[in-house]
């Protein structure tokens, strides 16, 4: 039978030194080449990391324009799993080129 014990009503005082530290964010970064069609890095933008039609358009631009884009932030073992999914999607058909680099804080 379950515990009929009343809750605490004072929560305990959290100090400085015990509050938790968020895992370190990575970005995950799109590079623009020669073979990988615009409509293909649209898809993968919308597929891997749930942008909206206008969202991808405006990231796949980016590495058009600038030869760099920003697809998204994550704790790094998601950064890497998202760069792998990428990568995976455009074997053998697309040369893409996805890479994380740490935010700098």
């Amino acid at each position: 039978m379950p515990s009929t014990a009343p809750l605490p009503t004072k929560l305990p005082k959290v100090t400085n030194k015990e509050k938790t530290r968020l895992a370190p964010l990575w970005k995950v970064l799109f590079h623009n080449d020669d073979k990988t069609t615009m409509d293909f890095v649209v898809g993968v933008l919308m597929k891997f990391f749930g942008h909206d039609i206008d969202k991808a358009m405006q990231i796949m631009l980016e590495v058009h324009n600038t030869g760099i884009g920003l697809a998204g932030t994550y704790p790094k073992e998601i950064a890497e799993l998202k760069m792998e999914q990428c990568i995976s999607a455009a074997r053998p058909k697309f040369p893409l080129k996805v890479t994380i680099e740490p935010v700098e804080e």
